[in-house]
């Protein structure tokens, strides 16, 4: 991409840009301080309240709590990017947009492109405006689709705001959001990876139960983590489509059903060994890595190879926190024999160290 003709295509446009921008008398100091302090305390706030061991639950923290500081996040950044009752700070806003966006929020990632695209209180850098550019169209906001065509290919890199740790499961909190109804509560392992690998629970219809029980040992899944897969694909609805055409049970692509032999997706056996012999492969992939399975299987084995982790993409992360609390487990045995570890494993790992 070059600087010349970026620079061409990006004028200021907020109406491009698909955020309101009221203008109003510039406030006095002291109404600036007290915006930025409440808008402080909100997000401080959401993130005692994401940390906090044994508060109850009804659905995983990434589904409310995360969403919540996406959403004080990006209009923490838009305030301070515009001196919207704050004092204009475009470090602040850069930060604050890319802690969004690493959340999963498009419209923080893709107001983060602007400005590294435009140099917008920052230094312009036409490789992380194109990272941000197609993170926010691979979640579908239309005026980040629109620049796809003006910034090129996927950046190859990933920017440091974006290298966050492995995701993580608070079982006590999560296995209650997980439980099924009328379920009698267990008390949580001290451990994520000890649940005894025979314990199943789930709203599975019996007869649906019965198959992956017998099918799973076959391809050395556990059945929770299949049947965690196949209620957040289908809701265990045999005949499930997708706008994408992913059909049956482990919402399989008619690609995933050629590469593992599936004839009719709506055949509940072979919809299953389908899913099965599709989380086999992941698991060797990524070396047992259940938030990396999952998000995967999710979005894709090759966007977890570019993002080098779980995709900043908000359903996938709410995905992968569902699966977690469904498997009660970050690890999964896997067999070596069935496919080579992902080239890009390494990387991940380090990245979570912050190496």
């Amino acid at each position: 991409m070059h600087h010349t003709e970026i620079g061409l295509v990006l004028t200021e446009n907020r109406a491009m840009r698909g955020f309101r921008l009221t203008r109003s008398p510039r406030p006095v100091r002291g109404q600036s301080a007290l915006r930025a302090a409440a808008l402080a305390f909100a997000v401080a706030a959401v993130l005692l309240a994401v940390a906090a061991p044994g508060r109850a639950a009804e659905v995983p923290t990434e589904t409310r709590d995360e969403g919540l500081m996406r959403q004080l996040l990006r209009e923490q950044g838009l305030a301070y990017e515009n001196g919207e009752g704050v004092d204009r700070d475009p470090v602040r806003a850069a930060a604050d947009y890319c802690e969004a966006a690493r959340l999963g929020d498009a419209e923080a990632q893709y107001n983060l492109a602007w400005m590294y695209a435009n140099g917008r209180g920052v230094e312009r850098n036409d490789s992380t405006a194109a990272f941000f550019f197609h993170a926010a169209a691979e979640q579908g906001l239309p005026q980040a689709v629109r620049m796809l065509g003006r910034v090129g290919g996927p950046s190859p890199y990933t920017p440091d705001c974006m290298r966050g740790p492995a995701p993580t499961v608070d079982i006590a909190l999560l296995a209650r959001a997980a439980q099924p109804t009328g379920a009698v509560a267990v008390a949580p392992s001290p451990r994520v990876d000890e649940w005894p690998a025979n314990e199943v629970r789930s709203n599975a219809p019996p007869y649906l139960l019965d198959i992956v029980k017998k099918a799973a040992p076959e391809f050395k899944v556990q059945p929770q983590l299949a049947l965690a897969i196949m209620e957040a694909e289908s809701n265990f609805d045999t005949v499930a489509i997708s706008p994408r055409n992913a059909k049956g049970l482990m919402q399989l692509i008619p690609e995933t059903m050629a590469r593992f032999n599936v004839r009719n997706a709506y055949d509940p056996e072979q919809n299953i060994r389908g899913g099965l012999a599709y989380l086999r492969w992941l698991l060797a992939y990524f070396e047992g890595d259940v938030a990396l399975v999952a998000a995967a299987y999710n979005a894709g084995e090759g966007t977890v190879n570019r993002y080098r982790g779980v995709p900043p993409y908000a359903e996938t992360r709410a995905y992968v926190q569902r699966i977690l609390a469904g498997v009660r487990a970050i690890s999964h045995p896997f067999d070596p024999a069935v496919a080579e570890p992902s080239p890009q494993l390494r990387q991940i790992r380090d990245q979570r160290r912050g190496r």
